[in-house]
């Protein structure tokens, strides 16, 4: 009796360790790979980059997995530097990643992508020609579109002066009335390329002196500075704990939303215009799935739901037909040619310069 007594116990701990197991499978959980023998897609984008059901929008992830019956493992990551080291390091098994334009050109380089099939795309047919053959991917091998916009600056119109905005320049980040009040990008490109752009040099420059000139001006600009932010604009700037910042075009909705009394003007000096863009991982064990899951995205629906619920702009043709006519005809979303003209795309600089700008940032950020 005790055998048995013993057997019984046995079995329904087994039994609970079962149930257990399948619990988690089914909840995406648990232990990887589990009783759900679907295959397994791994994908590594950037926070709040994609539709995800709230407010009735698309979830995108339910919608594919449902369309193909493949699981995805969703994660995310704050910036292109997060995302190349940890995939440089190998501490990650990724198939999908979007990063974007100079990171992506860094990466062809360092032969970390994978060359697309697009016979497996065939909705790249709807990715409009201005958004091909860019620089960062000239024979478009590598990557697909995914969204892009421009660099400005918020400013809350009741805390600033409307005299200080009406030249809509950069000067107003260097603006003394508004010191203890400005807010600065945390990442090193897009700090530098605003001090640079205000110089009137190229974001791109390899010449190491002017470099030195905007490090100089951004170590001028460092006493005014509140604090050096990425997404904490959005809680500051919303509940009035600063009054300018410069920040990603495609936010101004969802700031607007927040505070109704915050403005945006792209500088005239010109800014930077970026592309993030779907690219496979070398290496991937799911190129098939992954290239699925890239045509998928470029489903007009899909695409159109990405780029609602980011509020960044589309470069799907027919996405961009089904947006509300007043996001289309918005300057800041989607700017004239003659103000693009003034933008740049980032390059991946060469190591002796990216070297430098990180060494000058590290100078910044501890003096």
């Amino acid at each position: 009796m005790k055998k048995t007594l013993v057997s019984l116990v046995a079995s329904l701990t087994m039994l609970c360790m079962i149930l257990s197991l399948t619990a988690g499978c089914s909840s995406g959980g648990g232990v990887s790979g589990c009783f759900d023998d679907r295959e397994v897609l791994n994908v590594y984008n950037w926070g709040e980059y994609i539709s995800d059901g709230e407010d009735d929008s698309l979830d995108v992830i339910e919608a594919f997995e449902e369309k193909y019956n493949i699981r995805v493992n969703y994660t995310t990551y704050a910036s292109n530097e997060e995302m190349y080291q940890k995939i440089k390091s190998g501490a990650g098994n990724y198939d999908i990643i979007i990063p974007s334009d100079y990171m992506i050109e860094k990466m062809i380089s360092e032969d970390m992508l994978e060359k697309l099939d697009f016979d497996n795309i065939p909705n790249y047919k709807y990715i409009g020609d201005d958004y091909k053959n860019l620089d960062f991917d000239p024979e478009n091998e590598y990557s697909v579109p995914y969204l892009w916009g421009t660099v400005g600056v918020f400013y809350n119109t009741k805390m600033v002066d409307e005299e200080d905005i009406k030249d809509q320049s950069w000067d107003i980040l260097w603006n003394e009335k508004y010191s203890g009040q400005i807010l600065m990008f945390d990442n090193p490109r897009d700090a530098f390329g605003i001090a640079l752009k205000k110089l009137g040099y190229s974001q791109n420059t390899t010449d190491k002196a002017e470099w030195q000139e905007a490090y100089e001006l951004l170590a001028e600009q460092k006493p005014l500075v509140q604090a050096y932010v990425m997404d904490q604009i959005f809680d500051k700037m919303a509940n009035e704990e600063a009054a300018i910042a410069p920040y990603y075009a495609g936010d101004a909705r969802i700031m607007v939303a927040e505070n109704p009394d915050i403005g945006f003007y792209l500088p005239k000096e010109g800014s930077n215009k970026f592309f993030d863009s779907m690219c496979i991982v070398k290496g991937s064990e799911h190129k098939e799935a992954a290239e699925k899951f890239i045509d998928f995205m470029c489903e007009a629906d899909v695409a159109l739901a990405n780029s609602e619920y980011v509020c960044y702009s589309t470069p799907h043709t027919e996405a961009y037909k089904l947006l509300d006519k007043e996001i289309r005809d918005n300057d800041n979303y989607y700017p004239s040619s003659r103000t693009l003209e003034r933008c740049e795309v980032f390059c991946n600089l060469p190591p002796k310069i990216n070297e430098l700008q990180n060494d000058l940032w590290i100078k910044l950020k501890t003096k």
